[in-house]
């Protein structure tokens, strides 16, 4: 291909690159070490016939517009806004090892700082919800895959039910069914004997619930990326492996899973990114007093009248930076393992 129809080919997605990804970052990246001006401060004498004179301090709207006018962007802060008790708490941490007496009393106390702890259940949420929709998502289409073919097309309809709910609506849903009067919290209260017990008062109870949702609702997603794959997997080996006396299990070991992984890959990616930056169920299920994320950081930063949009530019560009490292490993092993199949 010529350069000059390569070029072409690639402007509009180029374009579309640059101007919807590179300059947003770019933009959210200056945000994140400016910080809005103070409102600039006068003394304000009033006088009056019984009273007399008294001072009293307001706000100079004139100069306070002036600033902002001068310098838009705001007063240049460098890294304070990351290093400050609301994102990495560089001194709160220096203190805390300061006084501790190992490492178990030292990340008990760092995990009572707001990022920290937000930072754990990311993690926990990412870790534990990845691997399960994988693991879910095959098992499912390998059993569809079995199926009659008058049957697949009913369960696959319901198979996909959670990916075609939208995410914030499937929280909400389940939100109610967890409820003390919803069908899943009752028969929790039945099983338990105990009429008082509530998952949304127990943090512990709490957790399993989002984790539970984030299965139930990204495992379609990779149960059709699975089942797509499926269709493409050489009968021939499926025969010869048969012939050869493998039994069932060690069909899908030795053959399935193998012609699977570059999806498994692909599908790892996908989830690795989105778990990190999980939202809804907080939002949905109200849980922001038992489980807390990067996403709701940013969320709660730029809710209500006071928006701190440097706040959460600046936990914006740490997210961005997880997720790389997070996808880093998988993208450097399949790096190399293109280069050796070149």
């Amino acid at each position: 291909m010529r350069h000059s129809t390569f070029f072409w080919f690639f402007l509009p997605t180029g374009a579309a690159m640059l101007f919807f990804i590179a300059f947003p970052i770019v933009s959210v990246l200056t945000q994140s070490i400016f910080a809005p001006h103070e409102a600039v401060l006068k003394v304000v004498e009033n006088c009056t016939p019984l009273v007399g004179c008294t001072t009293e301090t307001a706000i100079d709207q004139d100069a306070t517009r002036e600033l902002r006018a001068s310098e838009p962007l705001g007063r240049f802060v460098g890294l304070d806004i990351y290093f400050d008790r609301g994102h990495l708490a560089i001194n709160e941490v220096k203190e805390i090892w300061a006084i501790s007496g190992g490492w178990s009393e030292f990340w008990g106390k760092v995990y009572n700082l707001p990022f920290y702890r937000a930072m754990a259940f990311t993690l926990l949420f990412t870790f534990l919800v990845t691997p399960l929709v994988i693991i879910l998502g095959l098992i499912i289409a390998l059993a569809v895959n079995a199926l009659h073919a008058r049957l697949k097309g009913l369960v696959i309809f319901f198979s996909l039910l959670p990916f075609v709910v939208t995410p914030l609506i499937g929280g909400l849903v389940l939100f109610w069914m967890i409820d003390s009067r919803g069908i899943l919290g009752s028969a929790l209260q039945y099983l338990a004997g105990d009429p008082d017990l509530s998952l949304k008062a127990s943090t512990g109870l709490m957790w399993i619930s989002i984790i539970v949702w984030g299965v139930w609702h990204a495992a379609p997603f990779a149960f059709v990326i699975f089942y797509a794959g499926l269709q493409t997997l050489p009968q021939d080996q499926i025969e010869a492996a048969r012939i050869d006396g493998a039994t069932r299990w060690q069909q899908v070991r030795y053959v399935t899973i193998p012609h699977l992984m570059p999806l498994v890959t692909f599908v790892a990616l996908i989830q690795l990114m989105d778990n990190f930056r999980i939202l809804e169920p907080i939002v949905a299920f109200n849980a922001s007093a038992h489980a807390q994320t990067l996403s709701w950081f940013i969320f709660n930063d730029l809710s209500g009248e006071t928006r701190q949009l440097s706040s959460a530019s600046a936990t914006s560009v740490m997210t961005i930076i997880g997720v790389a490292i997070l996808l880093s490993p998988v993208l450097v092993r399949t790096w190399r393992n293109y280069r050796g199949a070149v």
